[in-house]
């Protein structure tokens, strides 16, 4: 029986089986070596940079007159502007972990969608480190983050979790373009050699970097590939445990709490899911690779995107439970605000989105209707967006002498940075998939390769 399931297991990683080498070299390059785009990428294309005309208008108009062009104030100095960023940085701690984790521990149904899983975690945090630059207020000094030699012998505060905010997300972004580019290797050198003459092979063939796949090569690059995965998944957890202690280390009901590095961390996997499936459910059809990424490809994902937000919930249930059972009336207090306060309307749409909606994934039948996933990976979006807000600003508002209480009411400026944000990581994106395979085309040659040499061994088989 445990024989069949892995066999089971195994098939359902695979390609379909009309799949073959040619057929996914042709699937993989289509997009990247056509010679025009076509109106469905075009028109997506057009809406993003649309959306991210509202960020580069808005970039210029803060640097003039300062972050009071947001709903700042005081006490809430925090608001959109730092819901955006760990946001975003959680999407792109998710896509790594489901890229290189499952790659350690070797899980074959990983291949179709590792590719578009790394793009999506360089482009969100590279969206990220946005937000924290820009809400300095002085964004043109952020180089004094730097511990660089000065007249002034200013070195930065180490003690503080913002310092060392910077140094682990810098680090996570260099490592993630690393383990992004060194599994393109293979896959350019095949464009390479497809696109036949002129710029554009030159251009594939400079990136590809000399690759020929001789053995030499893919031992260094097994070797290299096993290095940066490993170095990769536990920056995921430092980051995101760094981003929490930005909260925790607060003196602040709502935020001093224990419990918030490992939440964010679950919220962080929760969160890139939800953005795998619905990228994935998206190209799936768009681009017709319905072969590659398959039901069971979207099952799996649906039922990390559930373990995830298991703990998620399990923290928010945590949370209430230590406010109430340790009675501190200020915890008490914050807990009150929440659910029934000014911002109630954010903790119970929190809920709906985070809590209810994926307890629908325990069926089966809902895991297998595309639609279905696609609304609920879109809701635990929307929902991690407004928990991020909820920790902000319902912590913030309520300070602890009423005379200095007061509202956070979001202004022009606040969404349109945030939906800018989003246009610029779609325009990185549609630009990815113009020029770069969607599919890992050496990895799934590698699936086909596998069953065909099990075949050809039980065929040898003395009977």
């Amino acid at each position: 029986m445990a024989g069949a399931a892995g066999n089971a297991m195994s098939n359902a990683a695979l390609p379909a089986p009309a799949e073959s080498y040619a057929s996914v070299s042709e699937r993989g390059c289509a997009l990247a070596l056509q010679p025009r785009a076509g109106r469905g990428w075009l028109a997506a294309f057009a809406l993003a940079l649309l959306l991210t005309l509202l960020l580069a208008c808005g970039i210029p108009w803060l640097l003039a007159l300062g972050v009071g062009i947001w709903g700042l104030d005081v006490p809430v100095a925090w608001g959109f502007a730092i819901a955006n960023y760990v946001w975003w940085i959680a999407i792109g701690m998710g896509g790594t972990f489901i890229s290189a984790a499952l790659y350690l521990v070797r899980q074959d149904w990983r291949s179709s969608l590792s590719r578009y899983a790394e793009a999506m975690t360089v482009f969100a945090v590279s969206v990220s480190g946005l937000f924290p630059v820009l809400h300095l207020g002085r964004p043109w000094f952020f180089y004094w983050l730097f511990p660089y030699p000065n007249i002034m012998s200013a070195w930065p505060q180490w003690r503080s979790s913002l310092e060392w905010d910077f140094f682990a997300i810098f680090a996570y972004l260099i490592v993630s373009i690393l383990y992004w580019y060194v599994a393109l290797l293979p896959d350019l050198a095949t464009l390479r050699d497809r696109a036949g003459r002129g710029a554009r092979a030159r251009l594939y063939g400079l990136l590809a970097l000399g690759w020929r796949g001789e053995a030499r090569e893919w031992q260094r690059f097994e070797q290299l590939s096993l290095l940066l995965a490993g170095i990769a998944v536990p920056l995921v957890f430092s980051v995101h445990s760094m981003v929490a202690l930005d909260f925790s280390q607060g003196l602040l009901p709502g935020w001093h709490s224990t419990i918030f590095p490992p939440f964010f961390v679950a919220g962080a996997l929760f969160s890139g899911a939800a953005m795998v499936l619905v990228l994935g459910i998206s190209m799936r059809h768009w681009l017709g690779l319905e072969p590659y990424i398959t039901a069971r490809h979207l099952d799996n994902t649906a039922k990390l995107m559930l373990a995830a937000g298991l703990v998620v919930d399990y923290s928010y249930l945590a949370e209430i439970f230590t406010a109430f059972y340790g009675m501190d009336r200020y915890e008490v207090a914050v807990m009150l605000n929440r659910m029934c306060g000014a911002y109630a309307w954010v903790f119970w749409g929190t809920i709906l989105c985070n809590v209810v909606s994926i307890q629908l994934l325990w069926s089966a039948r809902v895991r297998a209707n595309e639609l279905a996933l696609l609304l609920i990976g879109v809701g635990v979006l929307v929902g991690m967006w407004l928990e991020r807000f909820m920790l902000i600003v319902t912590t913030l508002y309520r300070d602890f002498v009423p005379s200095s209480w007061g509202m956070f009411y979001p202004t022009f400026w606040d969404v349109a940075f945030l939906v800018g944000s989003i246009g610029l990581f779609f325009v990185l994106y549609l630009l990815f998939l113009r020029r770069v395979p969607v599919i890992s085309m050496f990895e799934l040659r590698k699936l086909l390769r596998e069953p065909a040499a099990a075949a050809a061994r039980g065929r040898e088989r003395p009977r």
